[in-house]
């Protein structure tokens, strides 16, 4: 659109021209002059009805009506005979359909008064002039060359065409009725003259005026007695008087003078602008004896559209890109900017949506929270990255606003945009110096430190674990120094690519300085999600480098801590936890990764803190010693218990060992707290003794005491201050772990200790690395078996298989077993099934002070199912087997329906335990009916559980619970005899 076209639509758009009203009438109230426009085009309509939306002729608004065929228009010509003017497109239907519409006016109506304008966007349709006279066609136009100017002048002169002629009708119709009326008639027209809201002057042949009614006086200042008989060039500026004489002596000739603007000086000395019509004053005998001046004040038409054409020319030449849309977001027009900017021309661009320039970097949010900020508000401010016709991105910064009219509907949205594509870039490179390493492009501190907080916060609202890796180059100082720093550099370089490659989109490396890295892992659902990535990360680093002059190879050490934590941390507080986790690596032979230990963190302070404690405890005899007894359960025995230490806090009340003996493990305290812990049960051994209680007892010897090179030494000094204590009154437990570094040392050691009569048990057998090589190598006399797979044997087949196989060993070593952590009375039962007899546990006894246990001694006895029960054959283990495997099935079923266990459990009936016992050996048909049913039941009720589960109702699965555990107990009754099942 042109810049005139802009100009006049922003007129017809924004600032309509007001209808003038006289003599306190209402512009609604005055007939209005009726323009038919007729095209089968709805652009044209909307483009005349911009361009003529507001126009008035004399003092009478114009009424558009619109047909969008010749049928149409012939319509509205009936119901509107006085229709002045229509505007009438030469092809439509058919290509002589404008032409048959006006020989149906011309002939058919026999309307001469009405003013027909042609347009046309075929310039080939154009009628012959000959076809123009015969039917009176007033005017024809191109649409091509149309312009809103141009629309507007040709419909006001078609108007006063049209007013002209009925105005000659109509004086000629008073010119006859003045022969009858010439009295009232010279009235009536004094009264038309002077109810008018156009000044309306008289001039006599003389140049001086004659007549001056209410309106001149109003709009000129000047009262009629001021200007009658003066010369009219009195209120014209002396600039304009020689134009104004020349165009009143034409009319004076007869000439016909067309409608034009003049100025005028008020009476104040203001100028206005006027829209001047001259007509002569004609005796009957067609004389002309004056001139008739019409003169409309448009000052303030004239200042609007001044303003508009200002606002047009701000429109065309603004260096901002303008877009003006409809209210559906369709363009509607664009200034030549926006061409500069976009590339678009107003041809690509008009009738498209302003997403031709989406560039798919913002995501739909931002749009969706654009819309309702202009809907709610009224405009909208922001950046956004679009798209040029070229499809280069940039970035534009956005001020979009809503247009009312004067009635505050909203009718344009105007958007304004700059390039700032330099601004952006530039202010990256600011952003990217203060944010990111120069040599590597990672996020530098301050960056990592903000992403951090930010992860952290993320992680709190998700529920999720965010790990931080601190990492140090293994090597790379050697580097630096043989090759040279620029060297370092490319090393440093390519193993940060290498880093950044192997992890996540959502991770962020960065680099803290020198070799140092720290990596931020977001989004882990638990602590073993972050293995994978610590892996690659090592591996990355590792790989050598391959430059002209050498091949580099360096390794890393890594630290990580996790957040959320018990405790509440800062970012810099889970960065220094990395670093101490990452030294802890180096110390353990770096290119490896250590985790740091909130907990071991908090027992290490507590060590400082603590362990000073610890000595006042031990000299202020605070520790005391509980006692665990051990006991034959196929016979009753008690064989001897196991002293465990407390400590008796003043503050905090009896502690266990977890609670402070981790704090002197690596301290010389551990071996003075271990030798009081053996010199106080050979004190208790000899008490009991005196008391008639004979009651051996075993003491945990940690790893630190019992390498210490003068153990032997000490031990036999303790036994020589006790000497009541025999051979076999004391032993030592030590755990599988202690022996690991020097096992043909502590072999020698205990090979000692058995010389003074002292015992050795290895304890939590099952939980090291080297079991086999302990058997044959330290010389043990009893193996305990740790609680953690007796605890689960009764619904864990995988333990049970581990306790027949500890239980194997001993039987080929010849070594006693004793298993730990019996709490039930049917651990003990599969226990002495199994073949083991000697035990300890809550289900026997818990820990007791030394003044209970002879109480306990005198009171205790042995399980009714324990007594005098023995191993099992080899049948009766399977069917054991069998009862645990199922046991583990029902489990299974539970804990996914609890949602502790992830994975469904099988539901096919031939192939869990039972079912693969049932096919075996033709089983199936030995059992009973009875049998069969319980398994089919427990199958079909587990499936109807799971059903419920799946289908959302894990409350109502739930609560059947106990009907499957039934069914579970009623099989395991029915479940026949070895030899039953066998025979």
């Amino acid at each position: 659109m042109s810049a005139s076209t802009a100009e006049q639509a922003f007129s017809s758009l924004f600032c309509p021209e007001p209808v003038q009203a006289g003599n306190g009438e209402a512009a609604e109230e005055k007939k209005p002059w009726k323009v038919l426009l007729v095209d089968d085009e709805a652009d044209i309509h909307a483009v005349l009805h911009l361009a003529l939306d507001g126009m008035a002729f004399e003092g009478h608004p114009v009424q558009l009506l619109d047909a969008n065929s010749s049928r149409e228009a012939r319509a509205l010509l009936e119901a509107h005979p006085d229709v002045a003017v229509v505007l009438l497109d030469v092809v439509m239907e058919s290509n002589d359909a404008g032409l048959s519409l006006v020989r149906h006016v011309r002939h058919e109506l026999r309307n001469r008064l009405v003013q027909i304008l042609l347009i046309t966007g075929q310039p080939g349709y154009a009628p012959p002039h000959d076809v123009v006279v015969d039917y009176e066609i007033n005017g024809f136009r191109l649409k091509s060359e149309l312009s809103t100017e141009k629309i507007f002048v040709s419909v006001y002169t078609a108007i006063r065409t049209h007013a002209a002629m009925r105005a000659v009708l109509e004086q000629q119709r008073l010119r006859d009725e003045a022969e009858r009326l010439a009295q009232h008639d010279r009235k009536l027209k004094a009264f038309i003259v002077e109810s008018t809201a156009d000044a309306v002057i008289s001039l006599s042949l003389d140049d001086r005026i004659s007549s001056w009614n209410h309106s001149a006086t109003r709009i000129l200042g000047y009262s009629a007695e001021e200007m009658l008989g003066h010369p009219l060039y009195r209120i014209i500026p002396a600039e304009r008087q020689a134009e104004s004489r020349s165009v009143v002596e034409s009319v004076f000739t007869g000439a016909a003078i067309s409608p034009f603007e003049l100025q005028f000086r008020r009476q104040d000395g203001r100028l206005i602008d006027a829209f001047v019509t001259l007509s002569p004053i004609r005796e009957l005998d067609d004389s002309i004896v004056g001139i008739s001046m019409i003169a409309r004040d448009i000052t303030e038409r004239k200042q609007i559209e001044a303003r508009l054409r200002l606002a047009a020319n701000v429109f065309a030449h603004a260096r901002e890109a303008i877009v003006i849309t409809d209210l559906n977001g369709i363009i509607v027009d664009v200034n030549d900017s926006f061409t500069r900017i976009t590339g678009y021309t107003p041809d690509e661009a008009l009738g498209q949506n302003p997403r031709i320039l989406k560039s798919g970097l913002q995501p739909p949010a931002i749009y969706s929270a654009l819309w309702r900020e202009l809907l709610d508000k009224g405009h909208w401010h922001g950046e956004l990255w679009n798209r040029r016709k070229s499809g280069e991105i940039y970035a534009s910064a956005v001020d979009i606003s809503t247009v009312c009219d004067e009635l505050g509907r909203k009718t344009n949205y105007v958007a304004l945009s700059s390039d700032v594509t330099t601004t952006k870039r530039h202010e990256e490179q600011l952003e990217r110096m203060a944010h990111y390493d120069a040599l590597t492009g990672l996020p530098n501190r301050s960056l990592l430190a903000d992403r951090l907080k930010h992860s952290m916060a993320a992680m709190r609202r998700s529920g999720n674990l965010l790990g931080v890796v601190y990492l140090d180059l293994d090597g790379f100082k050697a580097v630096n120094d043989q090759h040279g720093h620029e060297m370092g550099d490319l090393l440093l370089l390519k193993v940060a690519t290498r880093m950044k490659s192997v992890l996540r989109d959502c991770d962020t490396l960065s680099r803290f300085g020198g070799d140092e890295f720290v990596a931020v892992f977001p989004e882990l659902a638990c602590v073993e999600d972050c293995l994978p990535l610590l892996k690659r990360l090592l591996g990355a680093v590792s790989l050598p480098v391959q430059t002209d002059i050498a091949t580099l190879q360096v390794s890393a050490s890594l630290g990580v801590t996790f957040y959320p934590q018990a405790d509440n941390v800062e970012a810099d507080q889970l960065i220094r936890q990395a670093d101490q986790a990452m030294y802890q690596a180096k110390l353990a032979g770096k290119n490896r990764y250590h985790a740091f230990d909130a907990e071991q963190d908090a027992t290490i302070r507590f060590h400082h803190e603590s362990q000073e404690r610890i000595r006042l405890a031990l000299s202020q005899r605070e520790f005391v010693l509980y006692y665990q007894p051990k006991v034959n359960m196929q016979t009753g025995a008690v064989i001897g218990a196991e002293a465990l230490i407390r400590w008796q806090h003043p503050e905090k009340g009896v502690l266990p060992p977890s609670a402070f003996l981790p704090v002197i493990e690596d301290h010389m305290l551990a071996i003075d707290i271990g030798e009081w812990v053996i010199d106080a049960a050979l004190t208790q051994i000899e008490n009991w003794r005196l008391e008639g209680l004979e009651l051996p007892v075993s003491v945990n010897v940690g790893a630190r005491q019992l390498q210490d090179v003068a153990f032997v030494e000490r031990l036999q000094t303790l036994i020589d201050r006790h000497p009541a204590i025999r051979g076999g009154d004391l032993s030592l437990e030590v755990l599988e772990t202690s022996a690991l570094e020097q096992i043909s040392r502590v072999s020698e050691t205990i090979q000692a200790c058995q010389n003074m009569g002292v015992a050795f048990a290895l304890d939590d057998f099952g939980t090291g690395y080297s079991s086999l090589t302990y058997l044959k190598h330290l010389p043990v006399s009893t193996l305990k078996v740790d609680q953690s797979f007796v605890r689960d044997m009764l619904n864990d087949p995988d333990d049970l298989a581990i306790l027949e196989g500890v239980l194997g060993l001993a039987r080929a070593f010849d070594k006693d077993v004793i298993a730990e952590g019996v709490e039930t009375e049917a651990h003990g039962s599969y226990l002495l099934q199994l073949g083991c007899k000697l035990a300890q546990g809550y289900g026997i006894a818990r820990p007791m002070p030394a003044g209970e246990m002879k109480g306990w001694r005198a009171s205790w006895r042995t399980c009714n199912a324990w007594a005098g029960s023995s191993a099992t054959a080899n049948g009766d283990l399977s069917r054991l087997h069998l009862e645990i495997k199922h046991r583990a099935w029902i489990a299974h079923v539970e804990k996914y329906l609890r949602g502790e266990h992830h994975i469904p459990p099988s539901q096919d009936h031939t192939r869990c335990a039972v079912g693969r016992w049932l096919l075996k050996d033709g089983l199936s048909a030995r059992v009973s009916g009875e049998f069969h049913r319980l398994h089919r039941q427990t199958h079909e009720l587990a499936a109807e559980l799971l059903a419920l589960h799946e289908s959302g109702l894990r409350n109502e699965a739930l609560a059947r619970i106990g009907e499957l555990h039934a069914l579970r107990d009623a099989l395991l009754d029915n479940l026949p005899a070895p030899a039953a099942a066998t025979r």
